[in-house]
Formats: C-alpha cells, sequence, structure tokens
C-alpha cells in the first residue's frame, strides 16, 4: 500500500485547507485509517482517525469542532477538512493507514503552516 499526501501549504490563522491521501496498490487490505501530525521537537500526534466504512470517527481534543475526517472508498482518498486553522496546528500532516492484520503504512507527510 502506498499512500500520498498533498493539500499542505501556508495559510493565515483563521484560514481552512483540506488534505487528501490517496492509497494506492492493495488498497482493498486497509481498514481504519488516521492523520497524525507532528511539530518540530514534538511527538508524532493523533489528530483524527475513521473505520474502514467511514461509520465512526474520533478527534484529538485541540481539533475537535474545527477538523472533519471523511473518506471515499470508491476513490481509495481520505480527507482532512481543516477551518479555523491556528498557528498551533502548524505541522507535518501525516496520513496513516491500518491493514486488518494491523500492518501500518505511512504517507511521506505535507507540511501546512499557519501564520498568526
Amino acid at each position: 500500500v502506498q499512500l500520498v499526501e498533498s493539500g499542505g501549504g501556508l495559510v493565515q490563522a483563521g484560514g481552512s485547507l483540506r488534505l487528501s491521501c490517496a492509497a494506492s496498490g492493495s488498497s482493498f487490505s486497509i481498514n481504519t485509517m488516521a492523520w497524525y501530525r507532528q511539530a518540530p521537537g514534538k511527538q508524532r500526534e493523533l489528530v483524527a482517525a475513521i473505520t474502514s466504512g467511514g461509520g465512526s470517527t474520533n478527534y484529538a481534543d485541540s481539533v475537535k469542532g474545527r477538523f472533519t475526517i471523511s473518506r471515499d472508498n470508491a476513490k481509495n482518498t481520505m480527507y482532512l477538512q481543516m477551518n479555523s486553522l491556528k498557528p498551533e496546528d502548524t505541522a507535518v500532516y501525516y496520513c496513516n493507514a491500518v491493514s486488518p492484520k494491523l500492518v501500518r503504512y505511512w504517507g511521506q507527510g505535507t507540511q501546512v503552516t499557519v501564520s498568526s
């Protein structure tokens, strides 16, 4: 499974961005998908996760009410709509996928920078 993120960039505080994660290869073997982020000098943290059918999602407290995770299985793509962005959202955002046998896959990351 290969994961490719896109949609990162520079945005002012209060603005919005939409990240995409396209899966290829044995994408039928993907179960749960998630977005993680890592800011400079900090550990990688879970931002949001979504189950295979999209019926269940969960979010970090810091992004609840501002970010929305979704997926389109027909397109093998996951999204993260980020609204009301804050400078503390600045990080490299990574796409993650887990197979039914609990094998983890990672994308290369996309930079999100929020200016104050």
